[in-house]
């Protein structure tokens, strides 16, 4: 299993579907790209962001139930991909063992978040659907390379 990171939530272009991101937290640094559902989407960034709702969430209250019954969400591990659907597993700790519980990718991680539990990626998972994003020194100089043009250019240029 290789530890991931949760990068963070975006919407795909042009389609407009949402996708949460992970990244590799060392070697090759692989991300996985895994489209989600527009209210798991927003559930994912209230977590991130630190926001507290007025009243608890579906996955706010998966991890009030968890803390209410002693158990404890160890980790998630997104297992495998079959016809470009992701599929992951809960490790749910409670007195005398561990629990597997099959959940989709995008409420597991809503709920890893809340609670702080590691975020895993089979390296079958990584090796099918993995990879590596570009060097992130390649838009900075693309940018640069716009900003020199827009000080250095005169609008007489563009007069007829």
């Amino acid at each position: 299993m290789v530890e991931m990171e949760l990068v963070g939530v975006r919407v795909e272009v042009p389609s407009n579907v949402p996708i949460v991101l992970l990244r590799e937290r060392e070697g090759a640094r692989r991300m996985l790209q895994i489209f989600i559902g527009g209210p798991e989407a927003t559930a994912i960034a209230v977590a991130l962001e630190g926001i507290e709702p007025r009243r608890p969430l579906t996955h706010d209250l998966v991890r009030i139930l968890l803390e209410e019954l002693g158990a404890v969400l160890d980790q998630v591990i997104i297992t495998h991909v079959a016809d470009s659907v992701f599929y992951s597993d809960l490790h749910i700790g409670v007195t005398g063992g561990t629990h597997v519980v099959s959940a989709r990718p995008s409420d597991a991680l809503a709920l890893a978040i809340r609670v702080g539990a590691s975020i895993h990626a089979s390296e079958e998972v990584l090796a099918e659907a993995g990879f590596v994003e570009a060097s992130a020194d390649e838009p900075d100089d693309v940018v640069e390379q716009f900003k020199e043009f827009i000080d250095s250019v005169d609008p007489e240029d563009f007069a007829s």
